[in-house]
């Protein structure tokens, strides 16, 4: 039977950044995935590094900024293994609040302090309508998602001694009862190319993460689909965006080539995907009302996808009770590319036997045993 230190499920960011970071580390990883790597949020996703938004709850703040700082280094590593440049799309976001609110998520102020008096607001973006909105120039980045769901995936698949990585499509790897068989020296994964012998196991399935047979407890510990329908679209001729435009009704993030892409829904929708043509004209016409002019450029994608949901928001991240060697890396919602150099960096440090550079115990899978009782 073939041996790995490391198994972890799903293919998205989460899992391959701790792949890479594991790798980095010395240790030999299979990654199982049922669909295509990096096709299911992350494909989907904005890539705004938004460590400084208000609506981010405070108690991912700390990890926010580490994972910020550890993006250079993140991104040269994967230039480097894969040839595939990852570039940042832009430095900084112009964030509006509606005027005169005076409280935002968690009691955080919602219009944004020291904000742009509106002949430096027209200085800085002329094509911007300030409407309703207070506005505040921060510093933040933005990076496109696609770029990392080709060079990601291919830095994972450069040889790198003592390492192996596998990616595999499969139907599934979790049955009820745990995460695989459990044995003294670790699980035995079954796999349609035969079985496999982990000595730890991470399920980074976002939406698809479950706790509960692992657990031996129901509900709380279920993960959601929040599904966000976007597009992409081709500014108009003469229009030119270098800036992020936020509000908490819209945004609107420019590739830097001539593109932008506008996001996003939010909506209980189960696992589908579908995209409708009135949540996007609802997108369209919101981005107009900020940037006149932009409904007059080509829609070029429109697209769908899942963030995954803990049931308390906060991600989960840290060892399963009971279960040596099982650990969850998931619910990350909508801040899975922001997070996941932090979550690889983290992970790792739990899974090597080291302690993790912040506190993780607002993010502990423990946390729902606390939840479960409660609720008897």
């Amino acid at each position: 039977m073939d041996h790995v230190d490391v198994c972890v499920a799903g293919a998205g960011i989460i899992g391959l950044s701790l792949a890479l970071e594991l790798r980095r580390r010395g240790r030999s990883v299979m990654v199982l995935e049922k669909g295509h790597a990096m096709r299911e949020s992350s494909w989907a996703a904005a890539g705004m590094l938004a460590a400084d938004d208000p609506e981010l709850p405070s108690a991912l703040r700390e990890m926010a900024h580490l994972s910020v700082d550890l993006y250079p280094e993140f991104l040269n590593r994967i230039r480097s293994l894969s040839g595939h440049s990852v570039p940042v799309r832009t430095v900084e976001t112009l964030l509006g609040a509606p005027l005169g609110s005076a409280h935002g998520v968690e009691g955080a102020p919602a219009a944004p302090s020291a904000a742009l008096p509106p002949d430096e607001l027209k200085a800085i973006e002329p094509i911007l309508a300030p409407g309703n909105y207070a506005w505040k120039l921060i510093r933040e980045a933005s990076v496109n998602p696609r770029d990392l769901c080709v060079a990601l995936p291919a830095a994972l698949a450069t040889p790198f001694q003592n390492v192996v990585i596998r990616m595999l499509e499969m139907a599934e790897w979790l049955p009820p009862s745990g995460p695989a068989e459990s044995t003294r020296d670790g699980y035995v994964i079954h796999t349609p190319l035969g079985d496999t012998l982990a000595t730890n196991v991470v399920d980074c399935r976002g939406a698809w993460a479950d706790l509960s047979g692992d657990m031996g407890i129901s509900g709380p510990t279920q993960f959601g689909p929040r599904k966000g329908q976007a597009l992409s679209i081709e500014l108009p001729a003469g229009m030119r965006l270098t800036r992020t435009i936020r509000t908490n009704e819209v945004y609107i993030v420019p590739r830097g080539d001539g593109r932008a892409l506008i996001g996003a829904t939010l909506e209980e929708a189960g696992y589908d995907k579908s995209v409708d043509d009135a949540s996007i004209a609802a997108l369209v016409a919101s981005a107009d009302v900020l940037v006149p002019g932009i409904a007059q450029g080509t829609i070029l994608e429109r697209w769908a996808g899942l963030r995954p949901l803990s049931a308390d928001g906060l991600p989960v991240i840290g060892a399963v009770p009971g279960r040596p060697g099982c650990f969850i890396a998931s619910g990350h919602f909508w801040d899975g590319i922001l997070l996941a150099p932090a979550t690889a960096h983290l992970m790792a440090q739990l899974i090597c036997g080291e302690t993790p550079s912040i506190c993780l115990d607002a993010f502990d899978p423990a946390r729902f045993c606390a939840m479960e009782a409660g609720n008897r």
